[in-house]
Parts: structure tokens; sequence; C-alpha cells
């Protein structure tokens, strides 16, 4: 079951302020280090997550977020390559990109929170509720603070809040398949949370299965692990395409 809003902003900020005091420590050698970012330092990763807070504040006011200012949605590589070249041309020091996204983290909650929780907002590929957009939030910040540990020799410890980053990419699954030009299948997942607890999302009869660590099923889509080197088991129907296709992103 998804959360509710005042419990996934809780999450939400809990997952920022996580965030913050990994950074908050820097020298300007280590914003300059090389992250797990293929090609962004440090510096950069945060920027881009300013940038996308940023964009959460403009949707929330009626802006196009990130689908463009001519309103046409973007998706895939063309994002991917947008986001880099937004990042390259604000391009800042770490304090300065530092600054600007804890201004940007905060605003991007109060905008969430006061938005219109039917109304889908912008974004990328599609308009998504503002509930769905603060889950995508959780899960990108998290995935980039994993690439921060990386550059700076840190460790991220799952924590409960990944059940959320669960919940988005189970539910983006047939959006998944379907960019794929696959037909969708019912999947079940039954993972196993850091605390020992299970998280099931997906019918229970259901012929596909997904079991084993949450967060390696969370590290698989976030493209940050490759199916073969976890311990998760797929079976049944598509069973291989539903950790191929696996994101953790709407």
């Amino acid at each position: 079951m998804a959360a509710g809003m005042d419990e996934l902003l809780a999450d939400l900020t809990a997952e920022y302020d996580r965030l913050e005091a990994m950074l908050a420590p820097l020298r300007a050698s280590q914003w300059a280090a090389p992250s797990g970012a293929a090609g962004w330092s440090i510096a950069d990763v945060v920027l881009h997550l300013a940038l996308t807070e940023e964009a959460v504040v403009r949707s929330a006011a009626g802006g196009s977020g990130l689908a463009g200012e001519d309103g046409d949605a973007a998706g895939g590589a063309g994002l991917e390559d947008s986001m880099a070249a937004a990042v390259a041309a604000a391009g800042a020091d770490g304090p300065a990109a530092f600054a600007r996204w804890q201004a940007a983290r905060r605003a991007s909650v109060a905008a969430l929170a006061g938005a219109d929780p039917d109304r889908p907002l912008p974004w990328a590929a599609a308009p998504l509720k503002p509930r769905t957009l603060a889950t995508t939030r959780l899960a990108e910040h998290w995935a980039h603070a994993l690439d921060v540990a990386a550059g700076i020799g840190a460790e991220v410890a799952d924590t409960s809040r990944l059940r959320h980053v669960v919940w988005l990419g189970h539910a983006t699954l047939p959006y998944a398949f379907g960019l794929a030009g696959l037909e969708p299948v019912a999947v079940r997942v039954e993972l196993t949370g850091p605390d020992g607890d299970t998280w099931q999302y997906g019918p229970a009869g259901a012929a596909t299965t997904v079991t084993g660590p949450a967060g390696q099923f969370c590290r698989v889509g976030a493209r940050r692990l490759r199916p073969e080197a976890t311990d998760l088991v797929a079976a049944g129907p598509g069973a291989a395409d539903v950790l191929r296709l696996l994101r953790n992103w709407a």
C-alpha cells in the first residue's frame, strides 16, 4: 500500500536531511571528486538535484517542470542529455551548488505539501500526481546519495524509507514494459526490508514473482547494481524482463 502524503513528505525530508549531513563537511577537493554518477563530480550531482528540485517548485506553480518550456514531455536519453546540459550550463562550485540545493529542497517540500493531491503536475515523460512526484524525489535523492558516498568513500545504510522506492519501482513496471514494446505482466514482489520485515506489492496470485533483499531491488531499479550480482530471485513469465527493465523513476 502506498504511503499517505504526510508520511511520505516526512520520509522525503529525512532523506534530504541525511544527504545534507553527508555534504555539509565536504572540503573543496571532495566537492571536485568524481561521484558514482559517470562523468559528474559530487558538485555536479548536487547541482543536478538543485535544478530538479527547482523544477518541482515551477511545476507546482503551474509551470512546465521537466517537460520543457514548450510543454512537450521528455524522457529517456533525451531527458538525460538535457539534464547534463543544464548542469554544464549552470556550472557552480560545491558550496554554491550545496546552498542552491538547500534552498530548493525546502521550497520543493513546501510546494508538494501545498499542491492539490488530485491534480497531476507537469514533469518529464508524463504529468504526475504530487504523491508520485514526491516519491520520485525521494528515490532520486537516495540514488544520488549512493553516488556521493561512492565519491567520498562512505556508506549509505538502508532504511525503512526504501519501501517508497520499492513501491515506485513496482508501480512503474507496466510503463517500463510498454517502453520496451513488451506486454506487461502482473508481478508480485515479496522483499525483505532492512529491519527484517517483509514488503509485499502486487497481486498475491501473480504467476511472476520477485523475492530477495529490498535494498538490492532498489539498487537494480536505480541502475546501481546488476541483477545477476544480487540475491534477488525472479520466477515466472517475463521474470528476466522484470529485473532488466526495473526502474525507480516515473
